[in-house]
C-alpha cells in the first residue's frame, strides 16, 4: 500500500471526526449491535447471505436520482422514502451529473439518520490504492465511518474480472475494508457480460450481486439464466436493476409491469429503481405496499413481448463505456 494511503482506523479517527459531529453511533457499536430496521409495514425479503431483511424497492441514487437539481427536492425525497419504509439506499461513487453528486445528497440526510438507513455505494477504480481513495471521499461525502454494502462497480468483461482479483486488484481493497469493519458486507454490479457476471459470483466470496435485467446484448448475453444461478448456487443477495428500461424500445410497456415481472423473479431480492421525482416515490411505496405475485402465463406473456428490447444494439447504457454519471 502507497504512503498516501492511511490506515483505515486511523482514517476513520481522523478525517471524518468534524463529519460525524451530529452522529453519536460508532461504527464499532453498529457493528456489534443487531440492526433492525423499519419497514413500516412494507413486505421485505432476506438479501441472501448477508440475512438483512430488504425491502422490496431500493432507492437508486444514479442518473435518474442526479437530475434532481434542488437539492431541498432530493432530500424531500430522500426523507420521505425513508419515512416510508425505504430504507435501503444504493449509491456509487461516480454517480456525479450535470453538478449532482449522489452521495452528498445522501449525506444531507444521513448525518442526522445514519443508523436507519442500510447503506450500499460503489468503487469503480480497478486497483487497490485506487479503491481506497474513493472509498475514503465517499464516506467523507456520505458522512459515516462505514457503509452497510461495498460493491464493486460495473464489472464488464472476463478480462476485468482477471483484473479484479490482481494482487493490488480491487477485490483485496473490499476484503480489507470488511475485515476492519468499514464495510459490512461487499458484492458488485454490472449490466454488459453475463459470462463476466456469473464469472465474478463464482470466483470471488462477495455476499451480493447487483445486476441489469431484460437484455440479451448481441444475443448470446442472457442474465437471467446464466448469472442469476451462479449467485444463487452461492447464496448471495441478488439485487436486479434497469428493470423499466424497456420502455425505451417497446412501445406502450407498462413500467409497473416491468417491475413485478423482476421481484417475480427466482432469487431476486429487490430491485434498485432511480427515484426522480416525489410523484414516482409515492408510486413506488405503493406497488411496494400492494405488491402480489405474477402468474406464469403474464410472465411469459411480458417476456414474448420484450423481445424488441433484447434485440437492441442501440441502448446507450449497454455501451462498453458507459457508466450512471459524468465527472465533474
Amino acid at each position: 500500500m502507497s504512503k498516501n494511503i492511511m490506515n483505515r482506523r486511523d482514517f476513520i479517527k481522523t478525517s471524518v471526526t468534524a463529519a460525524l459531529a451530529v452522529n453519536t453511533i460508532s461504527c464499532e457499536s453498529l457493528f456489534q449491535s443487531a440492526r433492525v430496521y423499519d419497514p413500516k409495514g412494507l413486505p421485505t425479503r432476506t438479501l441472501g447471505k448477508t440475512g438483512i431483511a430488504v425491502p422490496l424497492i431500493v432507492v437508486g441514487g444514479g442518473s435518474r436520482f442526479c437530475t434532481v437539481k434542488d437539492p431541498e427536492k432530493s432530500t424531500d425525497i430522500l426523507t420521505h422514502a425513508l419515512d416510508h419504509g425505504f430504507y435501503y439506499w444504493d449509491t456509487a461513487h461516480d454517480y456525479v451529473y450535470n453538478g449532482v453528486v449522489s452521495e452528498e445528497r445522501y449525506g444531507m440526510i444521513l448525518k442526522d439518520r445514519r443508523n436507519e438507513v442500510f447503506l450500499s455505494t460503489k468503487v469503480g477504480d480497478r486497483t487497490y490504492d485506487g479503491a481506497m481513495r474513493d472509498f475514503e471521499e465517499s464516506i467523507k461525502r456520505l458522512h459515516t465511518d462505514h457503509v452497510d454494502l461495498l460493491q464493486i462497480h460495473l464489472i464488464r468483461s472476463m478480462e476485468d474480472v482477471d483484473q479484479i482479483s490482481a494482487p493490488n486488484g480491487v477485490y483485496r481493497a473490499l476484503e480489507k475494508l470488511k475485515q476492519e469493519k468499514a464495510t459490512r458486507f461487499i458484492g458488485f454490479s454490472g449490466h454488459l457480460s453475463a459470462q463476466a457476471m456469473a464469472e465474478a459470483a463464482k470466483r470471488f466470496d462477495f455476499d451480493t450481486m447487483l445486476i441489469a435485467l431484460n437484455h440479451y446484448s448481441d444475443g448470446t448475453e442472457n442474465f437471467e439464466n446464466q448469472a442469476i444461478p451462479e449467485a444463487a448456487r452461492k447464496n448471495m443477495g441478488i439485487l436486479v436493476m434497469k428493470v423499466i428500461r424497456p420502455r425505451e424500445t417497446v412501445p406502450n410497456i407498462n413500467p409497473d409491469d416491468l417491475i413485478h415481472y423482476a421481484l417475480n423473479l427466482k432469487n431476486a431480492s429487490a430491485a434498485v429503481i432511480g427515484i426522480d421525482s416525489m410523484d414516482v416515490l409515492k408510486k413506488n411505496i405503493q406497488l411496494a405496499k400492494n405488491f402480489q405475485s405474477m402468474s406464469v402465463k403474464k410472465m411469459r406473456h411480458l417476456t414474448s413481448s420484450l423481445k424488441p428490447f433484447f434485440e437492441s444494439t442501440n441502448l446507450e447504457w449497454m455501451n462498453p463505456g458507459y457508466t450512471d454519471g459524468i465527472p465533474l
